[in-house]
């Protein structure tokens, strides 16, 4: 009985404290292809303590998956619903009578140090996860603060009771380069783990205290090590207890990507104490603080556990990465201190440029700046901007260089602190073709990923030619949108040369687009369009595209989608090709078809990032109701409350933050523009708190799921017969307010 007490100790808290949290399910996106994890975490925080049960496959990127029946152990590092896994760094796993240094496999109980658990004995909350190891008889509970985690056992009366401290621990394609574990006393032990992964270079240091002495053993190569530390490349401790039935064994861990003194310091700033429950409810102030930025209100619970566990996810990352002393390990790997306090990491820049920075600039500027800032920094340091950075190396995943739009839409939207002559510099060089390096090279570095040579020829020839790069046709479309708010900015700052130049190069989108098929297609070097041409057709990352096809990439002109229109042949011919991308069939061909596309309607995949503007697309040609009745569809039918509740990746909170903005109801098409493109409002009222303590009120009347029409829209109080809404608008306060209907309005205007 006493095993399950924390339980419902924890059940009963969260059931007598009404708060934002107690609308979050950490489970939504742990199942499907989600690859989102439980585990606790506070808001932006450095450590991720989470449980992991697979190590192999697509669907163990977060190192957890809904449907596994049994536990690994608690790492303290986890990445939200990427695509690449990588992470899980420091393991820690409370064992009963094992002598097993290995994890086992997960089909033989007893193979390993491993254990069984059912769901019915897990729960997870903002900030706290607890689950029941069933083979041990273990309750484990596990909650953190920004840079540290702090685990709790409840054991039976043995013995024979362990932690086991395995840093060997890798997850899908790492490789373990240098381990290092010192036993300081009876009480506290610290150590290294360098790995190569994703991140080619990845060093994580820690810190750590028990709260009860221990026996320590210390292994290297599965063999007793008689001394007080060991190094090597499999490095692994058992930390030896003898409980009384329902004794609690605490243990607390501080992070650094610096030194071990740096772990501890954090740890020592952040848990002085022993006190569990108080960090617990720490972690649970600091995500109610932030859920609080927006108010909802409904009659359906399902959709506030929905929207509540999407703002949670997309609040995770960016992650800090500075230690409490204010020193980092920079884009260079090298050390550096920020007299500011800030520096980040986790950019997942290709995903959340759409949705999660444009939803930062209205309810969190301030940290949107520290978020330009510190690529600002990695630039100064590493020489480049990244594309997606992670733990400060340049992974080069995916395509364009959309710390442009980030950096760009701040300014345009007036947040400015930060040197902005540097971001320009930052951004031009971003998007030419130049001799990238480092001084470090440590980290095996493949510059030719991190500096495609696309941009050379997208400069020297106005259109990358398929048969000399890959993903050239989806390459050549971003980098027009990257080049357009380059020029963007470059007006903002009165350099008109370069607006002249940048405004000309957003242009050659046009040169992929064959008016013969309609769509947007490779041509070869010799201007020749490539052939045999199949608009379903795909070869994941081998082909003119980049996880999509043609019927998906056709539509990534957000900056001039006029002259998307005209391209087309009109409007009339618009609309018909648009209204085929939703209707016909989901049928996907190719050698080799994307995990990725995902959440089909007809060939438009909502589980993958390109397209997820796509449906504001009728805004601009007088077809608002098409807007509308697609928002609705995709709000209710591909937004779940359940462990397969995403269409897709959560890729570090961008599906998330297009519920969040398409619920409330609008959406930008091409963020730097300070538009945003009117949608189907979700709720009956929701309030958003913005800088200066001004609030945004959007009410709903008429609210019902078969009202999914808006009939008319006022903006305090004055009629606008438009479906969009501008930046300024938003960030004044107010009321916005919906009237709905159930049939379409057809007099609602068009965004031009």
């Amino acid at each position: 009985m006493k095993n399950i007490l924390p339980l419902l100790t924890a059940l009963v808290l969260y059931a007598c404290s009404p708060s934002y949290t107690s609308y979050v399910n950490p489970m939504i996106g742990t199942g499907g292809h989600g690859h989102t994890y439980p585990g606790a975490t506070v808001p932006n925080g450095m450590v991720q303590l989470s449980p992991d049960t697979r190590l192999v496959g697509w669907d163990a990127c977060s190192g957890y998956h809904y449907s596994d029946s049994t536990i690994i152990g608690f790492s303290h590092t986890h990445l939200n619903g990427t695509g690449i896994g990588d992470y899980a760094d420091i393991l820690f796993m409370p064992t009963v009578e094992c002598d097993r240094l290995v994890a086992g496999v997960d089909t033989i109980p007893g193979s390993g140090y491993r254990s069984r658990f059912s769901h019915a004995n897990e729960f997870a909350r903002p900030g706290y996860y607890s689950v029941l190891l069933d083979d041990y008889n273990v309750r484990a509970e596990l909650t953190a603060t920004l840079r540290a985690g702090m685990h709790r056992y409840t054991f039976p009366c043995t013995d024979q009771a362990a932690v086991l401290v395995d840093l060997t621990h890798l997850l899908r394609n790492q490789k373990n380069l240098d381990l290092e574990l010192r036993m300081i006393d009876d009480r506290r032990i610290e150590g290294m783990k360098i790995s190569r992964g994703w991140a080619k270079y990845q060093p994580v240091y820690f810190y750590a205290e028990f709260s009860k002495p221990f026996r320590p053993e210390l292994f290297r190569n599965g063999k007793i090590v008689n001394d007080e530390s060991a190094k090597g490349k499999d490095i692994k401790a058992r930390l030896h207890f003898k409980t009384e039935e329902g004794e609690q064994i605490v243990a607390k861990i501080g992070l650094s990507a610096v030194d071990c003194e740096g772990a501890r310091k954090n740890l020592m700033a952040e848990i002085p104490d022993w006190d569990f429950d108080a960090v617990a409810a720490a972690a649970d102030k600091a995500w109610n603080k932030r859920l609080a930025k927006i108010d909802i209100k409904t009659k359906n619970p399902t959709q506030k556990r929905i929207f509540y566990t999407a703002m949670y996810h997309a609040m995770l990352n960016p992650s800090i990465f500075i230690d409490i002393d204010n020193r980092y390990r920079g884009q260079d790997l090298k050390i550096h201190t920020s007299p500011q306090g800030e520096y980040y990491t986790i950019f997942s820049l290709w995903d959340t440029f759409r949705a999660l920075h444009p939803l930062l600039t209205i309810i969190e500027p301030e940290l949107n700046e520290a978020f330009v800032r510190t690529l600002i920094r990695k630039y100064e340091e590493g020489g480049s901007l990244p594309m997606w950075d992670l733990a400060s190396n340049y992974t080069g995943t995916m395509i364009g260089y959309h710390a442009v739009s980030v950096i760009t839409e701040a300014y345009m939207k007036g947040a400015r602190n930060f040197d902005a002559q540097k971001a320009f510099e930052a951004c031009v060089k971003a998007s030419r073709y130049h001799d990238f390096s480092i001084e470090n090279r440590e980290n095996g570095l493949n510059t030719n990923i991190v500096m495609p040579i696309g941009k050379l020829y997208k400069d020297s020839l106005t259109y990358i030619p398929c048969d000399l790069d890959v993903e050239a046709v989806a390459k050549g479309l971003e980098y027009a949108y990257n080049d357009w708010c380059i020029s963007q900015f470059a007006r903002a700052l009165g350099k008109e040369a370069e607006y002249a130049e940048y405004n000309l190069k957003g242009e050659y989108y046009k040169n992929y687009f064959n008016e013969a098929t309609g769509f947007m297609q490779g041509k070869m070097q010799n201007g020749s369009w490539r052939t045999p041409f199949n608009p379903r057709a795909l070869n994941h990352r081998k082909d003119d595209y980049c996880e999509g096809n043609a019927w998906q990439w056709s539509w990534f002109v957000p900056h001039d989608v006029g002259q998307l229109v005209e391209l087309h042949g009109g409007r009339e011919r618009f609309i018909m090709k648009l209204d085929s991308l939703f209707t016909i069939s989901s049928q996907l061909e190719g050698p080799q078809i994307s995990g990725d596309i995902t959440g089909l309607i007809g060939q438009y995949a909502h589980g993958n990032e390109p397209g997820h503007h796509t449906v504001h697309l009728y805004n601009y040609v007088g077809e608002s109701w098409k807007t509308q009745r697609l928002a609705d569809t995709i709000l209710y039918n591909l937004y779940l409350d359940a462990p397969d509740g995403l269409a897709g990746n959560e890729d570090c909170g961008q599906m998330s933050a297009w519920y969040i903005l398409n619920s409330i109801g609008f959406y930008p098409v091409a963020p730097t523009d300070g538009i945003y493109s009117v949608g189907r409002p979700l709720f009956d009222r929701v309030r958003i708190s913005l800088p200066g303590g001004k609030k945004l009120i959007v009410k709903t009347i008429n609210n019902s799921q078969e009202n999914k029409y808006i009939q008319k829209m006022t903006v305090n109080g004055i009629e606008q017969n438009r479906p969009w809404l501008e930046h300024g608008t938003i960030m004044q306060g107010g009321t916005i307010e919906f009237t709905m209907g159930p049939e379409p309005n057809h007099d609602f205007g068009c965004i031009q």
